[in-house]
């Protein structure tokens, strides 16, 4: 078929449509990939990030009881209080030691008794935490200390940093886990650094406590997203391959078919591929040639000669009926125009039109030029309506028909009796003629009801003083009915196929 034929695309044009189709769903495929990878190692460092929060927020509970439970102490010799500072550190599982403070001066450790070491409230954060990069027992390891005052009194209560640490170690196994105490924060090897907390790479996730003033970040390092989705991944992106290969065999496929119908005809349309055939109306009583219809073919260069019916409604459909039907127009008029001079009367060329014709005046123009090519008065050029879509009587279209008329252009109804709007047509319009559809000629002698539906027409026509032209005579008893009935013009096989421009000249000279 015509319409599934296209020029082939070069060589290195077809490869290269076919590796973008292999390689567009991989490359999308693997874009979905890596989002939900992300959004799966996200929720992954939330989690871990509120775990641990949770954790830090249970070990602080315990040292906060146990400062709790000494500050009432605070200011009594250090020699009665010293049991009850290391009661707590062996109750007390993340307890590493208990302290009291009395006018900002630690003077009772449950380490070392009596002790005096100046207490600076600035160095905790909120006044309440401060972790510290270890003491004079346990140098370069960290410490949280937990700080509860009330009036000249105090209790300071430290947790051991191997137990942060630990926390850091075993709940981030395979994330990237910080503690931020004010401006110190600490990581899961048990060091302490100063400052801000560094920014994690692949889905940072902080969380702050809301009891205690510290925070945690949770992360990943550069490229783990591409790690997990080599670890998690590799059926889903076997499945990825397949389908881009499915994909680019599928494109080189539909390469070597055929683009759309509208594609195809107007790749034909700018290489004049459609061409006019010509057949001869005929005068009801005398039979002499009066006029052509003129019948839009498609002749393709590796299919031959189209039917129309293959290709009309296509055209139809997209809109390019109203340039091929012009192109068509442009042909005819440089053919028969040179010839016109020799037409005895006028002659009737008759060029189908649609709906697509009237939602503008360019018609009127295409009209005008088709008919300065003629000698003037030597035809007469009628539109054929045709049926297939309903003209609507807008302004567009009465002034259309309004200035065809002043040009001298008739207007008729092709295959009329068969469509819905037919009489609707006759109301609305001005109308010179009416086609009478073949199926009802064809019926003449053999089918009653439909030789009444052609009666009914003939006389409709008579009575509204129209032309009337009968289609598809094929037999003499059609001829001879319809002559008898006053048909004033008939067109068939009887008097002439549809013929190519040359054949048409040589037939028209001769008649």
């Amino acid at each position: 078929m015509p319409l599934t034929v296209r020029p082939r695309r070069k060589r290195s044009t077809r490869l290269i449509v076919t590796l973008l189709s292999g390689l567009l769903p991989v490359i999308l495929g693997s874009v979905i990939l890596y989002m939900q990878a992300e959004r799966t190692l996200q929720q992954s460092t939330a989690h871990t990030a509120e775990e641990a929060l949770r954790q830090f927020d249970l070990m602080l509970d315990n040292t906060a009881q146990a400062a709790r439970q000494l500050l009432p102490l605070a200011g009594q010799p250090c020699k009665s209080v010293t049991l009850a500072l290391r009661e707590q550190v062996t109750r007390r599982p993340f307890v590493r030691s208990t302290n009291l403070v009395w006018d900002d001066n630690l003077y009772c450790s449950s380490l070392f008794g009596e002790f005096s070491e100046p207490v600076n409230a600035g160095d905790y954060a909120q006044g309440k935490l401060w972790l510290m990069n270890g003491n004079p027992v346990t140098p370069n390891t960290a410490l949280l200390i937990y700080r509860l005052s009330e009036g000249r009194g105090g209790a300071l209560t430290t947790l051991d940093g191997y137990h942060l640490s630990n926390v850091l170690r075993l709940i981030g196994r395979d994330t990237l886990l910080l503690l931020q105490v004010g401006d110190n924060w600490l990581s899961a090897d048990g060091k302490t650094h100063q400052g801000a907390l560094p920014s994690l790479p692949v889905a940072q996730s902080m969380r702050d406590s809301s009891h205690y003033a510290f925070s945690v970040s949770a992360g990943f390092p550069e490229g783990e997203t591409w790690r997990y989705m080599s670890d998690e991944y590799p059926p889903l992106f076997s499945l990825l391959i397949f389908f881009g290969v499915v994909s680019g065999a599928i494109g080189h496929i539909v390469q070597k078919r055929s683009t759309s119908p509208s594609h195809e005809m107007l790749r034909a349309l700018e290489a004049g591929e459609f061409i006019p055939y010509f057949q001869p109306v005929v005068y009801g009583d005398s039979k002499k040639w009066t006029g052509t219809e003129v019948l839009m073919r498609w002749n393709h260069p590796k299919e031959g000669l189209v039917r129309p019916d293959l290709f009309i409604p296509f055209a139809e459909h997209s809109g390019l009926i109203v340039p091929m039907t012009r192109a068509l127009m442009q042909q005819t008029a440089a053919l028969l125009g040179p010839l016109s001079s020799t037409f005895v009367a006028p002659f009737h060329i008759g060029i189908n039109i649609t709906a697509n014709h009237c939602q503008d005046l360019e018609l009127v123009e295409d009209c005008r030029e088709f008919l300065s090519a003629f000698t003037a008065g030597s035809i007469t050029l009628v539109l054929e309506l045709t049926e297939r879509e309903l003209i609507e009587p807008t302004d567009i279209t009465r002034q259309l028909f309004e200035q065809l008329h002043t040009l001298g252009v008739k207007i008729a109804i092709d295959d009329f009796g068969t469509g819905h709007s037919s009489l609707g047509y006759l109301r609305k319009f001005n109308v010179d003629y009416l086609k009478i559809d073949q199926s009802f000629v064809a019926m003449i002698g053999i089918d009653a009801l439909s030789r009444h539906i052609l009666d009914f027409i003939i006389e409709l026509s008579a009575k509204l003083d129209l032309g009337i032209v009968a289609e598809g005579v094929e037999t003499q008893a059609q001829a001879d009915y319809l002559t008898a009935h006053n048909v004033n013009f008939q067109q068939g096989y009887l008097y002439g196929k549809p013929m190519p421009a040359a054949d048409f000249i040589s037939a028209l000279t001769h008649h």
